[in-house]
């Protein structure tokens, strides 16, 4: 069945991402990448009502998570499939974690962008793609006048490349897992785990550690208001797209959950839910303020759903979760979270 608009999950696919698979994904990956700190603040205590703990991925090599799945799938690659070399399209966060991962192990790539990428991303994506090997390059498209998926599958059959895509991957999602497995294992079970959802590679690979690693924890995925494709997905249990949602939180742009990642979510996450660009503003800016941490303000969704919670008097536990996605912020787009948080709750 083609995935389009109410197509309906496989959940036989769930079984190709184990937390077996997510435990290998942190061995193979391990002194590649930073073992992010988990980061407590009063303020943020006291605004949850809890002890809340941030997995600070903004603090990662390329300054988010996607660094994880990236490097975990291109390590398992084949020598033929390393010398064809791989295509992946991203917004901005996962092409850095390809491009990075591409250049550490000598693998060409080519990367799909919107035209309209933030320039810190464009910029550093180009950085790390500057020393993979020679073909290596950015193909950037109107977001308005194509489909990324659909430009970068011609340009694989094109060429003979693979596809890592940025989230509907069974390693690349195992990959993602081990964000929260390091978090379980420093700071022991949770009630409440919160996590972005943008493609849902993320949240599905945090519930899959979530329910080994502390079944009676609750896993909440949370969107932003105008891209809410999962969080209806959830509800009507069939995919719901979304297109060129306008949100500050660029990561989470995607116009629908995968393959993998919605049966994945429907099968071992809670809850979904959603946040306004108005709450996202105002917790970037606390975060700068009060813990001196650069979050974009995709990182913060995960915090920003808790903070919800609680205001409309959710029971979330006294032991609370957060992972924060990445750091990648246009210092310029300031002024703008500035105005926005004025009108938060």
């Amino acid at each position: 069945m083609e995935w389009t608009d109410g197509a309906t999950p496989d959940f036989a696919l769930t079984r190709e991402v184990t937390f077996d698979r997510v435990r290998d994904a942190a061995a193979r990956i391990v002194g590649r990448l930073h073992r992010t700190p988990v980061m407590t603040c009063a303020a943020i205590d006291e605004l949850i009502g809890a002890q809340v703990f941030l997995k600070c991925e903004n603090l990662q090599r390329i300054g988010a998570f996607k660094i994880r799945g990236a490097t975990n799938a291109l390590m398992q690659l084949g020598d033929e499939q390393r010398e064809r070399g791989v295509l992946t399209f991203s917004s901005g966060n996962h092409a850095q974690g390809i491009a990075h991962a591409a250049a550490t192990l000598g693998i060409k790539a080519v990367i799909v962008m919107p035209r309209n990428a933030p320039e810190i991303k464009l910029n550093a994506t180009r950085g790390y793609l500057s020393r993979a090997p020679e073909g290596s390059e950015i193909v950037l498209f109107d977001p308005d006048e194509a489909k990324r998926e659909e430009l970068g599958r011609q340009i694989v059959e094109e060429r003979g490349m693979t596809l890592v895509p940025p989230y509907d991957h069974p390693d690349v999602i195992a990959g993602q897992g081990t964000a929260a497995m390091e978090l379980f294992e420093e700071v022991g079970e949770l009630d409440s785990l919160y996590v972005c959802c943008g493609g849902g590679g993320l949240l599905s690979g945090s519930a899959t550690s979530a329910r080994a690693m502390s079944p009676g924890c609750t896993v909440v995925g949370v969107e932003p208001e105008a891209g809410d494709d999962a969080t209806r997905s959830f509800a009507d249990k069939v995919l719901r797209t979304v297109r060129n949602p306008d949100t500050i939180a660029d990561g989470a742009r995607t116009p629908y959950t995968g393959r993998y990642t919605l049966p994945l979510i429907l099968e071992r996450v809670d809850r979904m839910m959603t946040v306004s660009d108005a709450e996202l503003a105002r917790l970037v800016l606390l975060c700068m303020s009060r813990m001196k941490l650069v979050i974009e303000p995709s990182g913060v969704l995960g915090l920003a759903g808790a903070a919800r919670d609680v205001r409309e008097g959710r029971e979330i536990g006294g032991r609370v979760g957060v992972i924060v996605s990445g750091g990648n912020m246009d210092l310029a787009q300031i002024p703008e979270l500035m105005r926005l948080a004025e009108g938060a709750p």
